[in-house]
């Protein structure tokens, strides 16, 4: 099989980290600013980062409809914290003005797990990733409070959802990219390749 090209939305946010990592797992990686940039990616990541700063960088850069239309296109999209905030139908504590790329149906709460300096690593039990748990890295990370009938519970911590996927829409609360364990990210680009071929 061909490598593919996974692109990461470089609005804002962790983007180095996931071309990093996404390049260690077998993709090819580049950064997409700009609406054109979106065609010919097999896959895109949403990165951490601040989901209103990203939502309104959205709209600035003319962004916002393009993004939601590689996901309703049934492209694989995978979205970390930030992402997963990006990637919900619907948010709980958020701005008014506040969109979202959509995707998943389910309920995303923002900064659910506390404040910056309440940040903390966790070991996560992922369905689909064999090896035993990942290293989880909850940043002012969201939860899920609640999911539709569609979508896949990959993941919980503490009683909270955690990491969901929806068709080829992967979503977690933390941050794989940051732990030098790449299997989440060779789940997501395994989705891509099969999603593709």
């Amino acid at each position: 099989m061909s490598t593919p090209t996974i692109g990461v939305l470089a609005l804002q946010g962790d983007v180095r980290e996931h071309l990093t990592v996404l390049a260690e797992a077998d993709a090819l990686a580049r950064p997409v600013r700009r609406p054109e940039e979106l065609d010919g990616i097999d896959g895109l990541v949403i990165p951490g980062g601040e989901s209103t700063t990203m939502s309104k960088l959205a709209v600035t850069f003319g962004m916002l409809e393009p993004l939601r239309a590689f996901v309703r296109a049934g492209k694989p999209v995978y979205g970390t914290c930030a992402g997963m905030i990006m990637v919900a139908d619907k948010l709980l504590d958020a701005r008014e003005d506040q969109e979202t790329f959509g995707g998943v149906d389910m309920i995303v709460r923002r900064n659910a797990f506390g404040r910056q300096n309440e940040s903390f690593e966790a070991a996560i039990d992922v369905a689909g990733i064999p090896g035993g748990p990942v290293e989880g890295v909850f940043i002012r990370a969201p939860w899920v409070e609640s999911v539709g009938g569609a979508v896949e519970v990959l993941a919980t911590y503490d009683g909270h959802t955690v990491a969901v996927r929806q068709g080829n829409v992967l979503a977690t609360s933390f941050h794989p990219e940051l732990t030098g364990d790449h299997r989440v990210h060779a789940l997501f680009v395994d989705m891509v390749r099969r999603a593709r071929d």
